[in-house]
């Protein structure tokens, strides 16, 4: 394992079902690209005190934004592409 402790294995917080729907929300109605997305995506792990790589979140992002992710599944992907900084 690299020196960035994964968050996959239930290190990262289960954020609320409100800001993963705020979330959600900005990322279907905002009208960014998909680098742009990444962007606040990973902006908002940053702001919890997670890293994240940067290709792996765009990969998560082409899930989220596909529309037919609830809450539970942006958990998923945010704990599998977040790290403990």
């Amino acid at each position: 394992m690299d020196n960035k402790s994964r968050a996959n294995d239930s290190r990262i917080e289960k954020f609320g079902a409100a800001e993963l729907t705020g979330l959600r929300t900005e990322l279907l109605q905002s009208g960014m690209d998909s680098f742009q997305a990444a962007e606040l995506v990973t902006s908002f792990l940053a702001g919890r005190g997670y890293g994240a790589d940067a290709a792996m979140v765009r990969e998560a992002v082409l899930r989220l934004e596909g529309g037919a992710c609830p809450v539970d599944c942006i958990q998923f992907e945010l704990e599998r592409v977040a790290y403990v900084m």
